[in-house]
């Protein structure tokens, strides 16, 4: 492999790695600042330790993101140089605004939230959590106006041959990013609700197995406590019943967001970009339409000359 092909391998494993970490950054920070919204209401002890058990979990989830965020801004001027002079106009705007403002936002904020525990009053380290929440979702929004721009380039005209933006409202408003946006913040919730579910799930396991709780004649769990098993407690096993139905119920409203924003995403994609819409469907060759399952011969066989 030549040095350019070696770099966007590097680029898309870089891709491929951020992304797996941003939808549960998104969920979870969300999560975090709903549970501890809860214990500054309630001032229930286990709320506090759900929000100090998944914030910890947030908190390295994030740091990942950013050490392959980073990576990746640099990569799209040197692996795709040629790509970035010719649409810099246009894409730099959405990602400088992801960077300088909605990146910086959230780690200022979310550093307070770190380090201010007993620095700041609850009211005001709870609000830092949702600033750096909040700044999160729209750091989302700017690079999903970015990519949808080159789904469907709108607000621009050609100058020197290079597309200049003409109208930023219609490149911030693009229809192909305000259906994106939904569909992305409930996958990242779906993501954060399955990541308490599984972890909740395994510790109320364990404590299953090691005999720390108990099932009563009635087939009910009755929880116990173990004095060999540091934090082992009674309020241990609210900590993670409570979390395994937040995940629950989390899920399941995230799973419908996305399915009926999914929807909207791909009868858009039918009409903006049809033959994507066919290359996901196999029918790229003989333009058979939209489909929810391609059954039978799938090999070509007439080249499509036009969408039906």
């Amino acid at each position: 492999m030549d040095a350019l092909e070696i770099a966007r391998w590097q680029f898309g494993i870089t891709t491929v790695y951020h992304f797996m970490m941003v939808p549960l950054t998104i969920g979870l920070g969300l999560v975090v600042a709903i549970i501890q919204t809860v214990w500054h209401r309630t001032g229930k002890p286990e709320y506090l330790r759900m929000t100090k058990f998944w914030g910890k979990l947030f908190l390295i989830n994030f740091i990942m993101g950013v050490a392959t965020g980073i990576v990746q801004e640099f990569q799209f001027g040197m692996a795709w140089s040629e790509y970035s002079r010719f649409v810099g106009d246009v894409f730099g705007a959405p990602l400088a605004l992801e960077a300088l403002l909605a990146f910086f936002v959230e780690s200022t904020f979310l550093g307070l939230w770190i380090f201010g525990w007993k620095q700041l009053k609850p009211a005001i380290h709870l609000a830092c959590l949702w600033v750096a929440v909040i700044g999160s979702m729209f750091s989302a929004y700017f690079i999903i106006v970015a990519n949808s721009w080159m789904q469907h380039p709108v607000g621009v005209e050609m100058v020197d041959g290079r597309p200049v933006m003409t109208d930023a409202w219609a490149v911030f408003t693009n229809n192909t990013a305000l259906v994106a946006v939904p569909h992305t913040l409930f996958g990242a919730l779906a993501v954060a609700g399955g990541f308490l579910l599984g972890i909740a799930w395994y510790h109320l396991w364990r404590r299953r197995r090691d005999g720390v709780d108990t099932v009563g004649a009635d087939g009910k769990v009755i929880p116990g406590e173990s004095a060999a098993i540091p934090g082992r407690d009674r309020a241990d096993h609210t900590v993670w019943i409570r979390s395994l139905r937040i995940g629950a119920v989390v899920a399941m409203i995230s799973f419908a967001g996305t399915a009926l924003t999914g929807d909207l995403q791909g009868k858009l994609m039918f009409e903006q970009q049809p033959m994507k819409m066919a290359a996901a469907e196999a029918a790229c060759h003989d333009g058979t339409g939209f489909s929810v399952l391609s059954i039978g011969n799938l090999a070509p066989r007439t080249v499509m000359t036009s969408w039906p």
